[in-house]
């Protein structure tokens, strides 16, 4: 009976022991994802700001700017 009390409280010390690394993991990953979508957007932002440079060094205007035709 001891035997089988030990091999209980050696599982019970595992369980917690995975739901601690568990609980440590979703927090990095959870960070680590709010890090990638702040990338992801300034990302987007540099984009756009090459993309408006790039007109102005070309001379050219941005496609938004741009008079139609009949005018």
């Amino acid at each position: 009976m001891a035997e089988l009390a030990a091999r209980v409280e050696e599982l019970e010390s595992r369980v917690a022991f995975q739901e601690d690394t568990l609980s440590q993991l979703n927090d990095v990953i959870a960070a680590q994802d709010a890090q990638l979508r702040m990338l992801v957007s300034r990302l987007g932002e540099l984009g756009d700001k090459y993309r408006d440079l790039s007109y102005e060094v070309q001379g050219d205007s941005k496609p938004g700017d741009e008079k139609p035709p009949h005018y």
